[in-house]
């Protein structure tokens, strides 16, 4: 029993921690920073002011996490974020591809409380910054509402990844919060301020469910009468919800920190108010036996301050796909603004221009230039308003959020600011560790210095020599163009012989294409142009090349809509290699073919995007000479994912080889702690993870069975049931070899065994 008489006041208590980082927010990004710098030695404290992490991924928003993917809908082919953040992703899909909101909180939850250098604090909010000088953070109050406790953290470093920039705000730290003018960072697509507005507005969602009989509804007082007058009524569609409800915004012309209640409340007003139009219009008599299952409670927030770094990223780095010294991370969402007024706006309820590819984001973005021990994550990072169009999106601003973990980790390590490990004599280990936890920087090559593959010799049982993918018996009706994406070498003459089936004599345009630059699969220089004359019924034809290539490079081999022309398919799918076609995807705007203003700054270009699987099969085909660019030595070059100059970067094994051996030899005996491999996780499938449901609950490309023997046939180490990109083992204690043999077991009898790179350690 407690029981305290009269006092004069009382306090809460108090509860105090010492760590090397703390990370405030716990959105993906705040969990990416925290779990990366802890995997790293850190003891972090992460602070979330919600009871649940994932931030507008979690269940109390509902939106489903993207990034450069977007959707497979623009050309930046095998692009989705990797390390930690695809660790999570796949995790996901493996025991959640219905895409349960619910599910992916726990998820969450369970990589952080994994963690044993992380001290977790949630519905726990920042209310205090204490600093120690001018430029350095020495400690920040946080109060707890359902324990009432007050901490107060001290640690050598900070992150802020609180959406709303709370720490570095009260720190003092300089920031912006709204669009530049045009002409301060000459972006062509700054908006017009008095007409478009210069903030973007918040999201509120709603579920329904059919449970099987007629329900009745009522609108609260509150609801909106006029919903059937809303410029945007005319996105809606029959059942739909969830984050498909985006168009549900409001609140760019208010200040969206301070009037986030207000705007909340208008939103509500917004939901019910079309749920009765819905319900009692009589404009969808479809709905009658719908009720509301879920209406959200905390809107999700697309835009508030953004803090300033040694540099912002603005509309030419993405557009041109500039890369800098310090690039650690990188991005590829559309740059997407939306009209402040939202769902009550004249304009489309988003602009949407893409860039040909992916673009690199510095590391100078990722820190405050004012405060030495104060780093940038998520969507508050060093931005122009137009930049931050496409940066805000959430696997962005995760696998940025990796970049900070790691920095702080290396900061703590070396005693640096932030400013300083970006000094271009430091910033080479920033972006090494980056790459062995996955990071993948484009354009940025590495090797570890501990990884002993460097001076071994590698051989396999047998390495994939690309001469046919067989016909199963499938067609592609040529509604749309569709390609062929394949890896082709440099001063080489192909030969192609694909079946073709026409339901009347017609004329087929076939060409091959490729992108203009090293840095983007974006088709937009033809190389040769064929015409065929088909007759009805099933042929073959043989596509020859005219052109020298000057390097290798990956080529469209594209034939061109045709209704009345069909292709055959093949069931085989193979690391590196895919088709695509030129087709419309409305959700990204794509509409084909990008044809912006010219005083916009931006480019014109076609569309050549992927269909999920089980569509978007391979065409059936026979090549010669056979496509050979899968050799063992490819698990040395630091790649994990095919890259746009032409590189698969995977040793792949024959088809017909069930179980292939790799085989790592060194002239002289290794002591060796570890091995770690990489796997082809297929990069360029979206992982979306919320609501969109997934057909598969792993990816097929990921090797599931492996053993690993030494030179004398000893079991060290073997695993069944992988599903995860990377996998990292640790030997108990040092093993003394001259040779490792991989032993993998393919998991489907139509992909053959891949693997991306090969690292082995010593201490």
């Amino acid at each position: 029993m407690i029981k305290e008489g009269t006092e004069k006041s009382r306090q809460n208590k108090i509860i105090h921690y010492k760590v090397d980082l703390t990370v405030a927010g716990g959105g993906l990004s705040g969990v990416c920073a925290a779990i990366v710098a802890a995997r790293q030695g850190l003891k972090v404290v992460l602070i979330q002011d919600r009871p649940v992490l994932g931030g507008n991924a979690s269940s109390e928003v509902r939106l489903w996490a993207l990034g450069a993917t977007s959707h497979m809908g623009n050309n930046n082919r095998w692009s989705r974020e990797s390390g930690l953040i695809n660790e999570i992703l796949l995790e996901n899909l493996k025991r959640n591809s219905e895409g349960n909101p619910l599910i992916f909180d726990t998820i969450l939850l369970e990589k952080v409380l994994e963690e044993e250098n992380i001290t977790l604090l949630l519905n726990t909010s920042v209310y205090e910054v204490e600093k120690d000088g001018d430029k350095k953070i020495k400690s920040i109050g946080a109060f707890c509402s359902q324990n009432s406790i007050h901490y107060t953290i001290n640690a050598n470093y900070f992150c802020d990844a609180t959406g709303d920039g709370i720490v570095s705000f009260l720190a003092g730290a300089s920031f912006r919060m709204g669009a530049e003018e045009a002409d301060e960072f000459d972006e062509g697509f700054a908006p017009n301020i008095e007409d478009y507005g210069d903030l973007l507005g918040h999201s509120l969602y709603f579920y329904t469910k059919d449970t099987g009989k007629p329900v009745s509804y009522k609108a609260p007082s509150f609801a909106i009468k006029n919903a059937s007058e809303l410029p945007r009524i005319k996105n809606y569609q029959f059942n739909q919800h969830g984050c498909k409800l985006w168009w549900v915004e409001y609140g760019g012309r208010l200040n969206t920190i301070y009037q986030s209640e207000d705007i909340k409340l208008e939103l509500w007003k917004v939901v019910y108010g079309i749920w009765d139009y819905v319900k009692n219009s009589g404009e969808y008599p479809e709905a009658e036996n719908l009720t509301l299952e879920w209406v959200g409670t905390v809107p999700g927030k697309r835009e508030s301050r953004r803090f300033e770094g040694d540099y912002m990223l603005n509309q030419k780095d993405i557009v041109e796909q500039r890369d800098y010294f310090d690039a650690v991370a990188y991005g590829g969402w559309a740059m997407d603004l939306h009209p402040a007024d939202g769902i009550y706006s004249k304009h489309n309820s988003c602009s949407q221009w893409h860039s040909k590819g992916v673009y690199t984001i510095p590391y100078r973005c990722f820190y405050s230039k004012d405060i030495d021990n104060l780093f940038l994550a998520g969507r508050i990072i060093s931005a122009s308003h137009v930049a931050f169009g496409s940066s805000r999106v959430m696997l962005t601003c995760a696998l940025g959020a990796q970049a900070v973990g790691m920095a702080a980790a290396l900061c703590q390590k070396n005693a640096y600011t932030n400013r300083e490990l970006g000094n271009e004599e430091n910033i080479g280990e920033l972006q090494q560790e980056l790459n062995i936890i996955g990071q993948s920087i484009p354009r940025l090559e590495w090797k570890d210095k501990k990884d002993l593959t460097a001076q071994a010799q590698l051989s396999a049982t047998s390495t994939l020599k690309l001469e046919k993918m067989v016909a199963n018996g499938e067609w592609q009706k040529l509604n749309f163009s569709t390609a062929q994406l394949l890896p082709l070498a440099a001063t080489t003459d192909y030969r192609f012989k694909v079946t073709v089936r026409a339901k009347e004599a017609a004329q087929l345009s076939v060409a091959f294409m490729t992108g203009s630059s090293n840095k983007h699969y974006t088709p937009d220089k033809k190389l040769q142009e064929l015409q065929f004359e088909l007759k009805q019924g099933e042929q073959e034809i043989e596509i020859g090349t005219d052109f020298q290539l000057e390097a290798d490079t990956y080529v469209y081999l594209a034939f061109m809509q045709n209704n009345q022309v069909e292709v055959a398919l093949s069931e085989q799918r193979v690391t590196g290699i895919m088709t695509v076609q030129n087709k419309i995807n409305k959700a990204v705007s794509n509409y084909g073919k990008q044809e912006p203003a010219l005083d916009l700054g931006l480019d014109t270009f076609e569309f050549w995007t992927p269909e999920r699987r089980p569509a978007g099969k391979n065409l059936a085909l026979h090549v010669k000479p056979a496509i050979q660019c899968f050799d063992p030595e490819k698990v040395l070059n630091g790649e994990i994912r095919p890259s746009s100059n032409g590189g698969v970067n995977a040793w792949i094994a024959d088809l017909d080889e069930s179980n292939p051996e790799l085989f790592v030899k060194w002239d002289s005996p290794q002591e060796i702690s570890g091995v770690k491999l990489f796997f082809d996780a297929d990069y360029d499938h979206a992982l979306e993870c919320n609501l969109m449901e997934h057909p598969e609950s792993e990816i097929p490309f990921v090797v599931g069975d492996y053993k690993i023997y030494n030179e004398d046939n000893q079991l060290l180490f073997e695993t069944s049931g992988n599903y995860q990109a990377i996998n990292e083992i640790k030997f108990e204690r040092l093993v003394v070899t001259s040779a490792l043999k991989l032993v993998f077991a393919k998991k489907c009898s139509n992909v053959p065994v891949s693997v991306f790179k090969l690292m082995v350690t010593s201490l």
